[in-house]
Parts: structure tokens; C-alpha cells; sequence
């Protein structure tokens, strides 16, 4: 569980942290830049004070004489001395005597060195006399320092502390108020840096929020940030990924659209041939329930016929939109190596009724693996069915239609061609889209439109492709390229398949 300061924290707005962290930062560096610029100031400023005090007391040790073993000040040297509210005294160590103005503080007992006395600095200096002491054989006319102890005279000078001390506490107080000022100037600046630098992401945000709004990526623009940095990258990345958001938003929504007209088309095609098997369902009902049996025996073997040619048409569209769901789906039926010279020669057979007056020539290999390829035997049939009846439905009786198979490298090639009106440059780009269909077809035999969506479906099920061009010599070219399974080898030369108009057989 959160602790409240932690929720107080992750709510603020990341300019406040940043503000904060770049403020906490400051008063880090500052506040150790103040503690070491006071403590040395502080040192310096007491270095001096301790060697001004003794300096004056060196110069009031040189103009103090002391005669024999005793010690006469000039009262006025001691109100010279005194100035600035300054203490001396001198200590008589002979005749036990303390010289001092009137009134002043007490200096504390006689010590070496220097050290702090009731608000003073107090310095002792030994006071050497000119003169011998007969009784300890002492010379004090040496210019040598000796120790307190052992001198004629000692002197206690001290300056007040007062004025120091205000000028340290001043200086440390105008460190620590320049670390706040600094503390404060930097939350500030660091508030408004962010807050400019969190500008880019506040237009992204609003950006990101209309496209939230809308539901609609390609109608945003978002700002493109001047300086090349991340925030740039990311801008750049945002507008990349709403491209690719609005592109994915255009093919589903032209997805669905195929989508809905696939499901007309479909179940227009299927309400054709139903109609059909109903009406002569029910024409054949009407017929038999006559007293007698039906009046003209022909005519219920005609009702019978259509009935059943309506029943193939409509199982064999049913089996188109389970090829075609079962591609969208991207189930693949099991492959095996398929020969597909004898796919296609089979193919040309089933297609006979539809034919019957077109001259169909295959032009198949012979050898055996040449166009052997990897598939399901089933789909290449309908593959290559449909592009032989496709070539009978579309051109006027009598064309001429060719279906060849070769090898090009590693790839096995199809090719459907025929002498008719061609296909035109604009229903190239949608012939192989379901239900397009061509101007050319014949009512009598119309087609469903799936045949080659179909072929496209299965061409690429097998990792192949399908194309329409123009045949040489004019009319319509299909080929079909399929990845092709390694050649068995074997001897032979090729040899011409065709099929004769009068009978629509093919034979060799």
C-alpha cells in the first residue's frame, strides 16, 4: 500500500517535479558551496583578527620599558591602547602589581598564547627588563623571548569580539540567503523550462485526445517540434503510427465494404439457381398431382433437367465461397507433389461442355516432374478450371484458346491464352476481385464472378502469383507462376494437346 506522500507524488504534473528536483538539486550545491565558502571565510576572517592582535600586541611590547624589576606605564600609552574599546593590562611579576585603566573588564588570569575571554580576543607577551637580578643571576637585557614564568613583566592585551562575530554571522547569513534566493530561482526557472519543454507534449496530448474524440487518426496533425530532439522523435514516431493507424482504418473499412458486397453478390448468385430449383420443383409437383401422371413426359424430364443443372450451379458456387473462406482464413489443405500437366489435361476434359465451340490446344511437357509442383491437387484443379472456362465464357464462339505449361527456372508457369476482345487496362487492376466480371459474357453460360478470385486465391495459397496481360497476336494472356518442386529426370520431347471444336474432346 501506498504511503500518502507517494500518491501526492505520483499526482503531481511532471513539470512540478521537475521544478522540484531541479530546485532540490540547487539547494544541494549551494547549500555545500555556502557551508565551504563560510567555514573559510569565517577562518580567514578570525586568521586576521588573531594577527592584527598580534601585531598590536608585538608593538606594545616594544614601546613598554621596563626598568630593574619593576614596570612603569605611561597612562597615556594605556589610553592609546585602549582604543575601540581594547583592554591592557600589565603584570608587575616582581611587585606583584596589575596597571590598568579604571573600570575595564577583567582579562582572566595571566596565560601563553592567545585565547577567548568573556567577549574578548586576549593575547599575553612577556615584557623583558634591561637590568640583572643579582639573586637569581638572570640577565633580562637579552633580546631572546622567554615564557611568562620567567619574565619581569607580562602584558594581557584583548579586542572585543563583537564586531567579528556580527561579521561572520552577516556573511553566513547572506550565504544562506543567497541559497534560497538560488533555491527559489531555480524552482522557478526549472518550472517554466519544463513547462516550455512539456509544450510539444501538451500538443501531442491534445492531439492524441481529438483522435480519441473523433476516432479518426488521418484528420489529426500533430505539431512538429522545431529543435531535433526527443520530443521531435516522438512526434515524428505518433504521426508515423497514425499513418499506419488511418491506412489500417482504410482497408478495414474497404475490407468491409468487399465484405458487404462480397455477401450481396453472394447471396444474389445463390437466390438464382434456388429460385430456380423452387419454380421447377414446384411446376414438377403441379405436374405429378395430375389425375393420370403428368400430361407431357418430356416436359417434366426438361423440369427435372433444369432442377438439376440449377443444383450443380449452386453447389458448385457454395464450393467457391468455402474455397474462398477457407483462403481468407488461412487454412491450407495438405500439398504434395503434383503434376500439373496432368491436372491441366484433366482440367481441359471437365471444361468440355462449357467449350464446345472453342478449339482448345494444350501445349503440356511430356517428361514427367518437369512441372511438378507442391500443392493441393484439388485447388490446382479448380486453378486451372476455372482459367480454361473463364477463356470460354468471355470470348465470342469460335475463339481459339491455348493453354500452355512450361518451366522458367524455379518456377512452373501457366498460361491461358484466346484470340478474343482482351481485358482493358482499368478491369485489369479488379478482374481478379470477386464477382468483377468482364463485358463478354454470354448469358447463356454466365459465370459467377469467382473464378478468378479464385485462381488468385490459390495461386497464392501456393505461394505463387497470377497476372493478366495481353496475348500476343491481341485477346487476353493469364499466367499463373507457381514455385515448382525439383525435376525427376527423364527422356522425351514435348507433344501438343488439342482439342477439335466439332467433338470438344481433348486427346492426344
Amino acid at each position: 500500500m501506498r504511503s500518502p506522500l507517494a500518491n501526492v507524488r505520483l499526482r503531481l504534473p511532471i513539470r512540478v517535479k521537475l521544478a522540484a528536483v531541479s530546485g532540490g538539486l540547487t539547494l544541494v550545491i549551494l547549500l555545500a558551496f555556502a557551508l565551504g565558502v563560510g567555514a573559510l571565510t569565517e577562518r580567514n576572517l578570525r586568521a586576521s583578527f588573531d594577527s592584527e592582535l598580534s601585531e598590536t600586541a608585538a608593538n606594545l611590547q616594544t614601546f613598554l620599558q621596563v626598568n630593574g624589576f619593576s614596570a612603569r606605564v605611561d597612562d597615556e600609552l594605556f589610553r592609546v591602547a585602549s582604543a575601540g574599546g581594547a583592554v591592557l593590562r600589565v603584570w608587575d611579576r616582581v611587585n606583584h602589581d596589575i596597571y590598568e585603566l579604571p573600570n575595564r573588564p577583567a582579562l582572566g588570569p595571566l596565560f601563553e598564547g592567545t585565547r577567548d575571554f568573556g567577549g574578548y580576543r586576549v593575547i599575553a607577551r612577556p615584557l623583558i627588563g634591561q637590568a640583572f637580578n643579582p639573586t637569581t643571576g638572570d640577565d633580562f637585557s637579552t633580546a631572546q623571548p622567554r615564557p611568562l614564568d620567567g619574565a619581569v613583566a607580562a602584558i594581557q592585551y584583548g579586542r572585543p569580539t563583537d564586531n567579528l562575530n556580527a561579521t561572520i554571522s552577516r556573511v553566513k547569513f547572506f550565504l544562506l540567503l543567497g541559497v534560497l534566493i538560488g533555491t527559489i530561482f531555480a524552482c522557478i526557472g526549472g518550472y517554466f523550462v519544463a513547462r516550455r519543454a512539456m509544450r510539444p507534449i501538451s500538443g501531442l496530448t491534445r492531439a492524441a485526445r481529438e483522435v480519441a474524440r473523433t476516432r479518426d487518426p488521418g484528420k489529426t496533425v500533430l505539431p512538429r517540434p522545431v529543435a531535433n530532439d526527443e520530443v521531435a522523435e516522438l512526434s515524428t514516431t505518433l504521426t508515423a503510427m497514425l499513418a499506419e493507424l488511418a491506412a489500417a482504418r482504410g482497408e478495414t473499412e474497404a475490407a468491409l465494404v468487399r465484405q458487404r458486397e462480397f455477401v450481396a453478390d453472394a447471396s444474389h448468385e445463390l437466390r438464382t439457381p434456388l429460385t430456380s430449383i423452387l419454380a421447377n420443383l414446384e411446376l414438377l409437383d403441379e405436374e405429378l398431382a395430375r389425375p393420370g401422371g403428368p400430361r407431357d413426359a418430356a416436359l417434366a424430364a426438361e423440369i427435372t433437367d433444369s432442377a438439376l443443372r440449377s443444383s450443380h450451379r449452386m453447389r458448385r458456387l457454395v464450393g467457391d465461397l468455402l474455397l474462398l473462406a477457407r483462403a481468407d482464413a488461412g487454412r491450407e489443405a495438405a500439398h504434395a507433389p503434383v503434376d500439373l500437366a496432368l491436372v491441366v489435361a484433366e482440367a481441359a476434359r471437365e471444361a468440355e461442355p462449357v467449350g464446345d465451340e472453342h478449339p482448345l490446344t494444350l501445349d503440356l511437357p511430356d517428361r514427367p516432374g518437369v512441372a511438378t509442383v507442391e500443392g493441393a491437387r484439388d485447388d490446382l484443379h479448380r486453378l486451372a478450371l476455372n482459367l480454361i472456362e473463364n477463356a470460354f465464357l468471355h470470348t465470342p464462339p469460335g475463339t481459339p484458346v491455348v493453354a500452355s505449361l512450361r518451366r522458367d527456372g524455379d518456377a512452373v508457369v501457366l498460361a491461358v491464352a484466346d484470340r478474343g476482345p482482351g481485358v482493358s487496362k482499368e478491369l485489369r487492376e479488379r478482374i481478379f476481385e470477386r464477382f468483377a466480371r468482364g463485358e463478354g459474357d454470354r448469358s447463356s453460360v454466365r459465370g459467377t464472378g469467382l473464378g478468378l478470385s479464385i485462381v488468385r486465391a490459390v495461386a497464392s495459397a501456393h505461394g505463387g502469383s497470377a497476372q493478366v496481360t495481353d496475348a500476343p497476336g491481341g485477346g487476353a494472356l493469364f499466367e499463373i507462376r507457381l514455385p515448382a518442386a525439383p525435376p525427376e529426370p527423364s527422356g522425351g520431347a514435348g507433344r501438343i494437346w488439342s482439342q477439335p471444336s466439332e467433338r470438344g474432346a481433348a486427346r492426344p
